[in-house]
């Protein structure tokens, strides 16, 4: 694949995950932070939410199997995804962890546990979403090209 077909597949891609609603401005914003001082700035911070994503997820987990359930603890976990997701741009991952906010706040196991569900089916959509785009730009840079804005 050609230099030039590359970058139009990167921009389509890129295009298709705003409208599928992966992505908001905030990843935009993220992006425009990123310069020849710190090439890798979006991949770093994105790699950082994965990291922080799956242990906070791992823990929720683990608190929602516990017999006596600490909402106010789960609640904090929920709050801190929720700001971690915002923070990148991740919109549909922030938009689960409102309902799951909501459902701590009732105390509501069955709907806390959907919504751990629905956190990690999202969370790992915009994970290997976000792992493509970066795939793609990648290729790019190693063909000798720029990341068109």
């Amino acid at each position: 694949m050609d230099l030039v077909q590359l970058q139009r597949q990167f921009v389509d891609y890129r295009t298709s995950l705003y409208h599928e609603g992966f992505l908001d401005e905030q990843f935009t914003q993220l992006q425009e932070l990123q310069d020849e001082n710190n090439p890798d700035f979006v991949v770093e911070v994105v790699s950082l939410f994965f990291e922080d994503s799956e242990r906070l997820l791992n823990e929720l987990a683990r608190a929602l199997e516990q017999q006596s359930i600490d909402y106010k603890r789960i609640d904090a976990h929920v709050h801190q995804l929720k700001g971690s997701s915002s923070s990148i741009g991740a919109q549909r991952v922030q938009k689960v962890c409102i309902a799951f906010r909501n459902y701590c706040e009732e105390q509501n196991v069955e709907g806390c546990l959907k919504c751990l569900q629905q956190v990690w089916h999202e969370y790992s959509l915009v994970k290997t979403k976000l792992e493509s785009l970066f795939q793609l730009e990648q290729q790019i840079l190693t063909a000798g090209g720029s990341i068109p804005m």
